[in-house]
């Protein structure tokens, strides 16, 4: 189960996570959601 929640992220930090979907999705033919990516990031930090 997902709960909602509101970030307020670095300009920067959202163009590198913004690059990284880009990267995602270019690598697979299915969509890759935004929040997918900042939680992939997050798990592994």
């Amino acid at each position: 189960m997902s709960d909602g929640l509101t970030i307020m992220l670095n300009g920067d930090i959202a163009k590198k996570l913004r690059s990284l979907q880009a990267k995602k999705i270019n690598e697979t033919s299915s969509t890759v959601s935004f929040s997918r990516i900042v939680n992939e990031v997050l798990e592994k930090a």
